[in-house]
């Protein structure tokens, strides 16, 4: 069965994937094509077509759209959501309802618009999919786990922020509990992102690597985010606020200007900001470990202690190492593409499993477009850049990165999700002083202080990390043993973690040749990776893309396909 999923329901991160007979096929974000971040308000339309090139079929060939939002649980949530969200105005829940209507109108709307520019009959048969269940899909059934708890966590979905729920040996998701907005981790953790400068689904990152240099003891966050006995509680009056109540436009309100003074501005760390950055974190962390232990208990104990995980709060690695080490849990998956770029994989996974469908596990997030040496050579000589044909790409690129050098790294299948995994990176070595830096300023154009991951053989990974869990996908942060701080010192965050990527030759072959040719030559079976993009840019899709990357920053070197580029003269 060929099965799209469409994922523009959330009006950002607009997304695409195919399954047939139970394989992902191809995944791709609308932003890598349209070249503009998050691609707000935009459909997938390159994306989706994207997908049907990938496997060399017709529109017309589609059995089934899968689509990540339903009413279904408008209507059964309804009055629940109204309750909380509006316990003192009947009226407003009355107009709220009207809202969400027009809303699921709009959504399906943009749905249909899609499946036309594609070529696909609106009228075909559709699979609306609940916007969490989508995410828990897209964990759970691309794990290779039979039966585990499941978590999912983010901004909001049609009402839910929050779901607890157990993945059954045939293939059901059975819902435990849910968490309605405005009682959201996600949009908690925006609110405070704002409030420390910071754009909110760009900037969420960046208070998670702010928070190692704080203090959480110092910033008493309480009233703004607390557990209770039936999750959490956010307090709407200051987080996420409705426009008439923002503080400068922005989704915090005045009142928590009063109590913590006035936001962040500017690149630098300084108290208390830095404080608050980790009292956010150390609130997150703590919620969400009373959640698991509080509804995720006993699915858990049933299930060997395995955890599927995905939404938007899944990408913070930190708390994924809270998880990772808490007693409960053993194995945790967290889908690589776990924010709502996601969504149209999850749609997808669960249409298939509703339909008898048994789904091979998700091992590598290499999933979009590839490009050939030829179409890399067109490129190259459309721009009239001179390049050197390499016999052997991984050992030349590790010849530089031993010398110091940084380079650009475009080989194979570009990723789907934020990570850079070794088809779309920046490399640097790890052991050279000061190469983070030189990352940061003149390539990156970001934040000094912000942090570089690690991609390292995996079978050196239980020398390195304190944690022999397994992390194809960069999703989570382990402590770097003492012993190899110095040796890979451009890599370890300011409390002595990394984000790795452990590498296979099944995995990444190339990528994989490449760290074995630069462990040979250095000893360190490790090197910088970061993704190929500037900051409040996509990352780079095509030879085109690249190149405009290339000469735009101050990369030297270029390694694309079997290709040299570089910037220096003989």
């Amino acid at each position: 069965m060929k099965i799209l999923g469409i994922g523009c329901s959330s009006f950002h991160d607009p997304s695409a994937a195919l399954l047939i007979d139970g394989e992902v096929v191809a995944a791709a974000e609308e932003e890598r094509f349209s070249r503009k971040k998050h691609a707000f308000g935009q459909h997938p339309v390159r994306a989706a077509t994207f997908c049907l090139e990938q496997a060399g079929i017709k529109p017309e060939e589609i059995d089934l759209v899968a689509y990540p939002w339903s009413s279904q649980i408008l209507r059964e949530k309804r009055w629940e959501y109204a309750r909380r969200a509006f316990p003192k105005s009947p009226s407003k829940a009355l107009r709220s309802f009207t809202k969400l209507e027009k809303l699921q109108r709009k959504r399906v709307g943009a749905l249909h618009e899609t499946l036309i520019k594609v070529g696909i009959d609106p009228a075909i048969e559709t699979a609306f999919v609940e916007h969490h269940l989508a995410h828990a899909s897209s964990a759970f059934h691309l794990s290779g786990f039979e039966s585990a708890a499941i978590l999912t966590a983010d901004g909001e979905g049609e009402v839910t922020s929050t779901l607890m729920a157990e993945g059954l040996a045939d293939g059901r998701i059975k819902k435990l509990k849910e968490v309605l907005k405005p009682d959201s981790l996600g949009l908690f953790y925006s609110t405070m992102t704002e409030y420390l400068g910071f754009d909110s689904m760009n900037g969420e990152y960046k208070v998670m690597g702010m928070a190692p240099y704080g203090d959480p003891s110092k910033i008493d966050l309480h009233d703004m985010l607390k557990a209770t006995p039936n999750g959490f509680r956010c307090d709407d009056r200051r987080v996420w606020v409705s426009k008439k109540h923002r503080y400068a436009g922005k989704h915090y309100a005045k009142d928590m200007v009063k109590e913590l003074g006035p936001p962040r501005e500017g690149d630098a760390l300084r108290e208390p900001y830095i404080h608050i950055a980790a009292a956010t974190q150390k609130m997150l962390e703590d919620v969400t470990l009373g959640l698991i232990e509080r509804f995720l208990k006993e699915p858990l104990q049933r299930n060997g202690g395995r955890l599927a995980y995905a939404g938007g709060v899944a990408l913070n690695v930190r708390l994924n190492r809270k998880i990772i080490e808490h007693p409960l849990v053993t194995e945790l998956y967290v889908q690589p593409a776990s924010s709502d770029a996601g969504i149209a994989l999850g749609a997808a996974t669960h249409a298939a499993v509703a339909r008898g469908e048994r789904l091979r596990p998700m091992t590598s997030a290499a999933l979009g477009p590839s490009y050939s040496n030829d179409e890399v050579r067109a490129a190259l000589d459309k721009f009239r850049i001179p390049y050197e044909v390499l016999s052997d790409a991984p050992a030349k690129a590790a010849e530089l990165l031993a010398a110091g050098e940084v380079l650009a790294w475009f080989q194979g299948r570009m990723e789907f999700g934020p990570r850079a995994l070794g088809q779309r990176s920046i490399l640097g070595n790890p052991g050279v002083k000061g190469v983070s830096d030189e990352i940061n300023a003149r390539i990156k154009f970001r934040e000094h202080w912000r942090p570089f991951c690690p991609s390292v053989l995996k079978e050196y990974a239980p020398e390195i990390f304190d944690n022999t869990h397994d992390s194809p996908f960069m999703t989570f942060t382990f402590g770097v043993r003492p012993e190899w701080k110095d040796r890979i010192h451009e890599v370890v965050h300011v409390d002595g973690t990394a984000r790795p990527q452990l590498v296979t030759p099944e995995r990444a072959p190339r990528f994989d040749a490449l760290l074995r040719a630069f462990h040979a030559r250095t000893g360190l079976p490790v090197v910088i990776n970061t993704s190929l993009n500037r900051r409040g840019e996509p990352m780079v899709c095509s030879p085109e893309d690249a190149i405009a990357m290339f000469y735009g920053c101050g990369l030297e070197f270029m390694v694309i396909e079997d290709f040299l580029v570089t910037k220096r003269k003989a």
